[in-house]
């Protein structure tokens, strides 16, 4: 008998009831040290109090009208994005997923009202994310994400990772974009480097192609940037952009320039929750938080010190653990034991991870997480690798 929740997801049988900072507290008493952050989603934590009250100060107030009227909230947020970063307009969504079917149909609606409607393709690159909407799984094209789900969405052309030749071979006259997540997150916590990056905007500017960028879950903080192209001095056309920046609450959003954003006039796109009052009041307070400059050095220090000890776990456990990549507080451990045995240890010594592509573990945990928590983590994280180390 199906159960009453669709059986979609493999969940580990755990019920957690309360958060506070770092923090999960199970229905049963016990104390998780929580790595994974919602999948990089709780920036600030759990029940960070400046969240807490701007949700409660706008729940008190009004929830929900509809973008058939001015939110003045949105607007509030909107302006935000536009000081902090290269975007000229945003558009809100509930979640990345949505996020990128807005890209794709924004870079698509450009060409077409400039006159070239044959440009309709996007390349985009293996071992890609980009959500699960029939948009998001054909763009990142894998067997795991499309197998029973055909007619495909066709229009993206698929390459293999850091192939400068394919690149340069796929471009042609029907190409309108290149998506590409600046550290792949699902995929193993794979960085483009900054070089590549740059090499891409170049490209783009060489043939006049869009640059559509995916931060949905490398940004807001978490490489100790706002957004992590920044690192590279770069700036994409559009960028889709969502988890941290809600802090919790489901929040997204499309950030573009006002030449790629030409071709979306009134009535071409459309969300009846997005960007509502609740939601941009959060992400109000996250950006307020997040983006000040001491607040991004701290994060950088942060990373610095949990890669650090994460060096010297490996060293500790070289059965266990290979190797530590990533950028800021998104940082994967290569695995060699299987990395769902690490991250099953883990739960096992109260301490929470997120399995990733590459047999990889993903570490996102909150960007405000503190010296002890971290020395915490490496505790737990040694104590799940002695266990698979006893059992092996």
């Amino acid at each position: 008998m199906i159960p009453s929740v669709l059986p979609t997801y493999s969940r580990a049988p755990l019920s957690f009831v309360k958060g506070e900072g770092s923090w999960l507290f199970e229905a049963d008493g016990r104390r998780f040290l929580d790595l994974g952050a919602g999948i990089a989603v709780n920036a600030l934590g759990h029940a960070h109090p400046k969240l807490i009250e701007a949700l409660t100060t706008q729940a008190n107030a009004l929830w929900h009208v509809s973008n058939l009227y001015q939110i003045p909230q949105q607007q509030k947020l909107a302006d935000m994005l536009v000081d902090l970063t290269f975007a000229d307009t945003v558009f809100f969504t509930n979640s990345g997923t949505e996020s990128c079917e807005l890209a794709v149909k924004m870079a698509r609606k450009y060409w077409y009202e400039k006159g070239a409607p044959e440009r309709v393709e996007i390349i985009t690159f293996e071992g890609s994310f980009h959500g699960r909407s029939s948009a998001g799984i054909a763009a990142a094209g894998s067997e795991k994400m499309t197998k029973g789900f055909g007619p495909l969405l066709p229009g993206f052309k698929h390459l293999p990772w850091n192939d400068h030749d394919a690149l340069n071979a796929a471009i042609n006259g029907q190409t309108a974009a290149i998506m590409i997540e600046p550290v792949q997150g699902e995929g193993g916590i794979r960085p483009l480097p900054d070089q590549c990056l740059k090499g891409l905007r170049d490209l783009c500017d060489e043939h006049g192609i869009l640059l559509i960028l995916d931060e949905v879950q490398c940004g807001v903080g978490r490489t100790g940037k706002l957004f992590a192209h920044e690192w590279a001095g770069i700036e994409p056309d559009i960028m889709m952009v969502a988890k941290g920046i809600g802090g919790g609450f489901p929040l997204g959003a499309v950030l573009a320039t006002e030449n790629a954003a030409s071709g979306m006039t009134a009535g071409t796109h459309g969300s009846t929750y997005g960007g509502n009052p609740l939601g941009c009041a959060v992400g109000c307070a996250v950006l307020e938080t997040i983006a000040k400059p001491d607040f991004l050095s701290d994060v950088s220090r942060r990373a610095g010190t949990l890669r650090q000890s994460l060096e010297g776990l490996i060293a500790q456990h070289p059965n266990v653990f290979e190797s530590v990549r990533g950028v800021g507080l998104m940082l994967g451990l290569k695995c060699k034991a299987a990395n769902v045995d690490v991250v099953n240890a883990g739960y096992a010594n109260e301490v929470i991870t997120v399995p990733a592509a590459d047999n990889v573990i993903r570490l996102l945990p909150a960007l405000n997480i503190t010296n002890e928590d971290i020395a915490e983590a490496i505790k737990r994280l040694s104590a799940a690798a002695k266990q698979i180390e006893q059992t092996s």
